[in-house]
């Protein structure tokens, strides 16, 4: 893709990654975070092996579903930003933003800001597209989310990823327990209806309980809305509203061989002691 040239707008170099593993995604993303000054987009085209990444406060007992986790060896990691937790594999197309402070006149270094502003970019991606909307800290079509956002923001700078659902294996879901803190959105109101007898009196008498969406119920999939590559290519362009944007091999990432990336992967005893500690 050439360069795109807008005078008077910042630099954001886009690297394009295809299948990169997750955990390497996230260390170069740390990396550029912390020890970059430029302004970057990274996109990764999926990633092989299905994984699960869990925000820097997640605990593994209450999200996970540890006994099949283990069971199956699926790999589990613990990133440097916020947010939830999710799965991801080859179905998942990740893209992150990573901006100095003063990049996007105007833009107030929050978490609320930063998100009303990354949806304006992907306003302009589905456009056409029906009923694409930010819900709360999600990119839904409706009520059905697809993609789902994480955050960090440093002294002078922050990261604003997101892991978009084009596919997804529904099995997957099953390593996965319901968050005890949903979207508001994700609840459905379950009304019952407390005797028949009362109904044949000519009233009745019923309650309303909030219940979450199951995550079959609550997700869908990107590709039945656009597809894959047009989504990519869409959402570079977009960034040429706010950026003179400007492709950029991993080869031209900048090194530092004292880095330490603070994302890991959770050993195998990790998960153990974690699901020995809940156990009752």
């Amino acid at each position: 893709m050439a360069q795109t040239r807008s005078i008077g707008l910042p630099l954001m170099r886009v690297v394009r990654l295809e299948g990169a593993p997750i955990l390497q995604q996230l260390h170069l993303e740390e990396k550029l975070l912390r020890t970059s000054s430029d302004n970057w987009c990274v996109v990764n085209d999926g990633t092989k092996d299905p994984t699960i990444v869990m925000g820097v406060s997640g605990k593994p007992a209450e999200l996970l579903e540890l006994d099949l986790v283990l069971r199956d060896h699926v790999p589990v990691i613990k990133r440097f930003t916020g947010g939830g937790t999710v799965i991801v594999d080859s179905g998942t197309v990740f893209v992150t933003f990573i901006c100095n402070k003063d990049a996007v006149p105007g833009l107030q270094p929050y978490p609320r800001p930063i998100m009303s502003w990354s949806s304006l970019v992907y306003n302009e991606v589905f456009q056409g597209t029906r009923n694409f909307n930010l819900r709360e800290n999600d990119y839904v079509f409706g009520n059905l989310k697809f993609g789902g956002n994480a955050q960090s923001i440093t002294k002078n700078r922050w990261v604003h990823h997101t892991s978009f659902l084009w596919d997804f294996e529904e099995k997957n879901m099953s390593y996965l327990k319901h968050p005890a803190k949903a979207p508001d959105y994700r609840q459905v109101c379950i009304i019952s209806f407390l005797c028949a007898s009362d109904f044949e009196r000519g009233f009745m008498r019923c309650t309303f309980t909030l219940q979450a969406r199951s995550h079959l119920e609550f997700i869908c999939r990107m590709k039945d809305y656009i597809p894959r590559s047009i989504f990519i290519d869409k959402t570079i362009r977009a960034l040429s509203s706010h950026f003179t944007v400007s492709p950029t091999t991993l080869e031209e990432a900048p090194t530092d061989p004292h880095f330490e990336p603070s994302t890991k992967l959770l050993t195998t005893q990790d998960l153990e002691t974690a699901a020995s500690s809940s156990s009752p």
